[in-house]
């Protein structure tokens, strides 16, 4: 098993993927409070329905671009 953690990873891609990550939940939390959808998540095996609060500052319908960078 690899005990190195994912911003240690050989690669740009993997490396980048937790932020993408991040950017994905944000922007998942933010529908599910526009749209008062309960969000589903898994917390130590066990499965929760999460009500999300809304939240005036985040119900941006419109995230950043994100930056991309050229390949070698």
């Amino acid at each position: 098993m690899n005990t190195k953690t994912i911003d240690q990873a050989s690669t740009a891609d993997l490396r980048s993927s937790w932020v993408a990550l991040q950017r994905a939940a944000q922007r998942a939390r933010e529908l599910a409070a526009q749209t008062g959808t309960e969000l589903v998540v898994s917390r130590n095996g066990v499965i929760e329905r999460i009500k999300p609060q809304p939240d005036t500052a985040s119900h941006r319908a419109q995230e950043t671009p994100a930056q991309y960078k050229d390949a070698p």
